[in-house]
């Protein structure tokens, strides 16, 4: 199965098979991230940490200016806007694509007037008017299936059956983008792992990942990097969670992930080309 995925001004071609799997290096510019809080804060460093990131092997760039980590408050929008932009402007001539991590339709249309390539959405693009904010650009979207929000979204998560949710979900979400006139080359989805989810319906989803992608003819991006899911596994700390998280990435891919988006982008890379050379 081969999918096009349109980026602003750049495209990819993705296929099913992990050959063609990409590592979006994930650059949080937050005091208060679950696992590099405060590390990227400066523009100095978090310029300099993408540019690491792009010489590893990152073949997108993430950035996000508030922490969507279990019981986050929200962040004024100035407060977010101030964090993001600096470093968008910086790094608009890098040369990947940037992609932004926000569910707020204000930062949505300041990032893409500054050039970013992609909006990443943990809200699934449901707040009056973020598809608004997307509609007439060309930036790739990716829709991320979350339960609640961040605040409580671990409180007590609730599935009947957690696949089928989450795709109907997704299912809902992809055809209003699609009714707003979105093309469906722009877009791509997240079945959100760790956002509203128990250990046990992340491991299911990860092993239907492939499921999600047939149903729903979209590639998928798989977010499990240093996350409680690894945690709950190898009884690690964040800090120590490298040789798990580089696991789920591979595994993601084994089960049909097409996009992962990584803390550490030259140790999933390195992985990926051993992954290749035997396939």
């Amino acid at each position: 199965m081969r999918h096009y995925l349109q980026c602003g001004r750049f495209g990819f071609q993705l296929q099913s098979e992990s050959q063609q799997a990409l590592v979006m290096g994930i650059l949080n510019i937050t005091p208060d991230s679950f696992s590099d809080a405060g590390q990227y804060q400066g523009l100095e460093f978090a310029v300099s940490r993408a540019e690491q990131m792009i010489a590893d092997g990152a073949d997108l760039i993430d950035i996000g200016g508030e922490s969507s980590r279990p019981g986050a408050p929200p962040l004024p929008l100035r407060d977010e806007l101030a964090r993001v932009m600096p470093v968008l402007y910086a790094l608009r001539d890098c040369g990947k694509p940037l992609s932004v991590d926000t569910y707020k339709p204000e930062v949505m249309r300041e990032a893409l007037l500054a050039g970013a390539d992609m909006i990443n959405d943990i809200n699934g693009f449901r707040a009056p008017g973020a598809i608004e904010a997307v509609r007439d650009s060309d930036c790739g979207l990716c829709i991320m299936h979350m339960q609640s929000v961040p605040q409580t979204m671990q409180d007590s998560p609730q599935y009947t059956d957690v696949v089928k949710e989450v795709i109907e979900f997704l299912q809902e979400r992809i055809a209003a983008l699609q009714d707003a006139g979105i093309e469906r080359e722009r877009l791509c989805i997240d079945p959100g792992f760790g956002f509203g989810k128990t250990v046990e319906q992340n491991y299911a989803l990860l092993r239907a990942t492939s499921q999600l992608r047939d149903t729903l003819g979209l590639p998928v991006l798989a977010g499990l990097s240093r996350k409680s899911m690894i945690g709950a596994v190898t009884g690690r700390p964040v800090e120590q969670r490298l040789a798990g998280s580089v696991a789920g990435a591979l595994a993601a891919v084994a089960q049909g992930a097409q996009i992962v988006r990584v803390h550490d982008v030259a140790e999933t890379a390195d992985a990926l080309k051993i992954w290749r050379s035997a396939h």
